[in-house]
């Protein structure tokens, strides 16, 4: 231990994470706090890191209001329809009263915006999405993160929160390690801004073998937006709300541009149109919410997944109608070769072209992220002029520790802010977090030598597992002192696919599976301590197993405490099958005890505070 260096940085605000919500909040923090010493430390490179790292096709989250397109109570109810009613409608608002203003500063700095010839406006593949060349989507707003901090911090993994001793429940900076270096960084902050990412690889993938890294969501998004805040104490919510996509089989690839401006459509193996099919069924299960247009996306995989069980399969995407259009051809190609590359790929190999032949679709494993179709992630409190009560404890955007706050991923409650809202949010949690600062006045944090040194030793531990476990190996890669970190991960995902409603059991679940899940998770955290790292890059794959541990852990807990089936075709309780509006039309809440790793759970309230009626003006 005594060769690794220890590196320390004193920071008013640490940012963690660089991808979209992490560069809107270093990004803004710079505008309110200009004498603030703001620093933002990213696991990969902040250049090409987080979910936009490859690039997009469109900007999913845009109202439009300059032209009256839409008005952020048009986006609360179209993210509180597809989410079965359970939405933070305060959260929802803000960012959509926001987010114009980003996608325009996008505009600004260069960001190749598709416009139509006509109007002048940016050219709509949806409702809410417009078009981009978004190759260049992230380095062009990572350039504005780098402007703005004054140090950024490439290739460090963060791993734990650091608590301020002075005062209970206040956060106080955070520690982590350079994956090429191996140096140990302690980071003494006012406040923190967790902009990590959510959780895929928590469920095992489609994708096995060699492609077992092939996922839709960024395989290096590993929980860490959720296991920070749960290690210290803050609550989480709706982390049951998970979501699954339908995709291109094998390469993943996103349906969204196909469906919305290609105008594609699916049917079985049959030719059939099917979803009408399952209507009756899907009404019994869900009651009114399937007359709601549009209809909700879990429902609609709902009539996937019934269809294929029912041996109705393959279902494909009917392609070979629209690449007929040269035009709409060359929008399909654009659209997989300048975000999801792999795809094509996949089928030049099958000998698959859509002009001439309908591809293969398939349902994912799920996924869990705050900034996509969910609501899971930390409970957060709302902007003063908006949230009841309830919602509300004096500063936006901030957890239930104290100077912790949140963006993207990392808030619970707000769907469907993708990568225009998570910059936003993190420009709202960036105001509110300098308005915390400037409150504390000459107030400041204690964090002892003891609490960061207690951390360094946990963190290297792996290091010294492997070390000293490898000389009990005579042959392979068994040991009986350590478990690698694949060999965990891969542990993992068969525990949460079997029975916390994975891909092998057609997502279903009980009361029963999801307990003996608890049971078998606990053990893997035991023999989590024994985890064993070859060098620092296997280190970081330990950490991020760890992280995707407590997720899953909060995750399976979630799911176990909502007793009803909320969004059939994301997962099914088999024991609860139906909609209960009755008992459930609530938010859930847990906290995860620092000290006992136990978590309790509760409900929270659930306000709607747009009206039904849509406004005459949108």
């Amino acid at each position: 231990m005594g060769k690794i260096k220890t590196v320390y940085e004193d920071c008013d605000i640490l940012v963690v994470g660089g991808g979209m919500a992490g560069t809107g909040a270093t990004f803004e923090a710079r505008y309110w706090g200009r004498d603030l010493k703001i620093v933002c430390v990213e696991k990969a490179n902040i250049d090409r890191s987080g979910a936009v790292a490859q690039g997009l096709y469109a900007i999913n989250c845009y109202m439009g209001m300059q032209w009256n397109e839409n008005q952020p109570e048009d986006h609360v109810r179209y993210a509180r329809n597809d989410l079965m009613g359970l939405v933070r409608e305060d959260l929802g608002y803000d960012m959509a009263r926001h987010v114009d203003s980003s996608v325009h500063m996008f505009d600004e700095w260069g960001l190749p915006m598709m416009r139509n010839k006509e109007t002048g406006r940016y050219l709509r593949e949806g409702k809410w999405q417009i078009m981009i060349h978004g190759e260049s989507y992230k380095p062009i707003v990572a350039e504005a993160a780098k402007k703005s901090a004054d140090k950024i911090y490439n290739r460090i993994m963060i791993t734990h929160l650091l608590m301020d001793e002075s005062k209970e429940n206040r956060v106080g900076g955070a520690v982590g390690f350079n994956m090429r270096t191996g140096d140990y960084h302690v980071f003494r902050a006012k406040a923190v801004i967790v902009a990590a990412g959510g959780a895929s690889h928590i469920f095992k993938p489609r994708a096995t073998g060699e492609g077992m890294g092939r996922t839709w969501y960024a395989p290096w998004s590993n929980g860490s937006a959720y296991a920070l805040p749960i290690a210290v104490g803050a609550k989480m919510t709706q982390m049951e709300n998970r979501i699954v996509l339908t995709r291109f089989k094998d390469g993943y690839g996103p349906v969204g541009a196909y469906f919305l401006h290609l105008k594609t459509y699916t049917r079985n193996g049959k030719g059939e149109n099917y979803e009408k099919k399952w209507y009756e069924q899907t009404k019994k299960l869900v009651g009114e919410y399937i007359d709601h247009h549009p209809v909700p996306t879990c429902l609609r995989n709902h009539a996937f997944i019934e269809e294929v069980k029912a041996g109705g399969g393959p279902i494909h995407m009917v392609t070979t109608e629209a690449f007929q259009d040269p035009h709409l051809e060359v929008i399909g190609w654009e659209n997989f070769l300048g975000m999801t590359i792999g795809q094509a790929v996949v089928w030049a190999s099958q000998n698959i072209d859509p002009k001439y032949e309908d591809p293969e679709l398939t349902t994912s494993e799920p996924y869990v992220m705050g900034s996509h179709a969910t609501c899971s992630g930390a409970w957060v409190s709302g902007p003063e002029d908006l949230s009841p009560p309830e919602y509300f404890w004096g500063y936006n955007r901030m957890l239930t520790v104290d100077g912790l706050f949140g963006a993207g991923d990392t808030v619970g409650g707000s769907a469907h802010k993708f990568s225009s809202g998570s910059f936003t949010e993190g420009r709202l949690a960036a105001k509110a977090a300098v308005k915390y600062i400037q409150d504390l006045g000459d107030e400041n944090i204690e964090v002892s030598n003891k609490q960061c040194e207690d951390f360094k030793e946990i963190i290297y531990k792996p290091l010294e597992n492997y070390k000293v476990g490898r000389n009990e190996i005579t042959a392979g890669t068994v040991s009986p002192s350590y478990i690698l970190p694949i060999q965990g991960l891969q542990r993992l995902q068969q525990i949460m696919d079997e029975y916390c409603g994975g891909i092998t059991v057609n997502y279903m679940t009980n009361e029963n599976l999801l307990k003996k899940g608890l049971d078998l998770l606990a053990i893997l955290q035991e023999d989590l301590d024994h985890i064993g790292a070859e060098d620092y890059h296997q280190l970081m794959r330990a950490w991020e197993l760890k992280h995707r541990a407590i997720t899953s852990q909060c995750v399976t807990e979630h799911t176990l405490f909502r007793e009803e089936t909320r969004w059939p075709g994301y997962y099914y309780r088999g024991d609860h099958m139906k909609v209960d509006d009755e008992n459930w039309h609530c938010l859930t809440l847990s906290r995860r005890d620092p000290k006992t790793g136990k978590f309790t759970m509760e409900k929270a309230p659930l306000y709607h505070i747009v009206d039904e009626k849509k406004n005459e003006a949108s």
